[in-house]
């Protein structure tokens, strides 16, 4: 199968069907081989009855329903483990994603030999201080962070090789980050190309700004989990080790001036009057703490089974 094409939703009943259509158009037209696989993410609409009523007239449609709304990280990742086709291309379900991008994308896939080809909406039609601007700079931000020269990595529509999507996890809100993830897993050959943005037709965004907040604290969960997820020790042993040292140097100078005034016969200063101290009493606490975060550390990393279980509803 060449291609297979995901598509996370949640209450987008009214676009379901114009969508397929549009997608079938272009994919007869380039006598694709493809199936179309819709991941319901707890719609409390009518869009599992738009997609049942869809898959009754084509039989190259599959659906995965959960019981509630999950997110679009476990839509996506439900979604590449049903995949089949050697190039995976996700789509958004609200038509702002034009299909007609889809053969390019394949091409750049199949033919020029990248892992992962992500979209870059250059022109928007979103809400310049709401999306664009905040997009801009996480955008940016992002860049920095990740060292991948990408302008739009949250977009939408992005396309895989089959190789990709079956090694790596999107979890939790991480769907933001999936080319860091794809790098992270030895796939460097990552493209981008400008796409088509589409003003929305039906119904209304399902982000809210909190996306922002969340988007910047996962950004730095995932720098951290890709430097030190599989040895949390290197991290949290090698600062703890630093307090503890520096604790110690404070104890033995505290020490030193208590001898020091023995020797010379002056009045020695109380222990708890010098500020060394309390850093001292401090920098071992933290120390002994990070040190042992970083054996508990260690033994969630070698034991933790997989997060990835979800309440399916129905699926075929």
């Amino acid at each position: 199968m060449d291609i297979s094409i995901i598509i996370p939703l949640y209450n987008e009943a009214e676009s379901l069907s114009p969508l397929f259509e549009w997608v079938k158009k272009v994919m007869d037209e380039n006598r694709f081989s493809y199936e179309v696989i819709f991941v319901n993410d707890g719609s409390t609409d009518n869009s599992w009855q738009v997609i049942n009523e869809l898959s009754q007239k084509f039989d190259n449609i599959h659906a995965i329903r959960f019981r509630k709304n999950y997110g679009k990280s476990p839509a996506l990742f439900c979604g590449f483990e049903k995949a089949q086709g050697d190039v995976v291309i996700t789509l958004d379900a609200d038509l702002q994603d034009s299909p007609d991008e889809i053969p390019a994308l394949f091409s750049m896939i199949k033919n020029d030999g990248f892992d992962l080809v992500s979209g870059w909406k250059q022109k928007r039609y979103d809400n310049a201080l709401t999306k664009n601007i905040p997009s801009k700079i996480y955008n940016s931000f992002a860049r920095k962070v990740t060292g991948l020269k990408l302008h739009d990595m949250n977009c939408g529509i992005k396309a895989y090789r089959k190789e990709v999507v079956k090694n790596i996890e999107v979890y939790g809100e991480m769907h933001r980050y999936i080319p860091y993830l794809a790098k992270n897993a030895g796939f460097t050959n990552i493209g981008e190309k400008v796409v088509e943005h589409r003003k929305r037709e039906f119904g209304s965004t399902k982000f809210g700004m909190e996306r922002f907040v969340n988007g910047y604290l996962d950004l730095f969960s995932l720098w951290f989990l890709s430097k030190f997820g599989k040895k949390p020790m290197h991290f949290f042993g090698l600062w703890g080790s630093v307090m503890f040292l520096v604790g110690l140097i404070a104890i033995i100078l505290v020490g030193l001036v208590k001898y020091i005034a023995l020797k010379n016969h002056t009045p020695a200063p109380l222990v708890t009057s010098t500020p060394w101290f309390y850093i001292a009493l401090t920098m071992m606490i933290l120390g002994t703490q990070m040190f042992l975060t970083g054996f508990l550390g260690e033994l969630v990393a070698r034991n933790s089974e997989g997060r990835n279980q979800y309440n399916i509803r129905e699926e075929f």
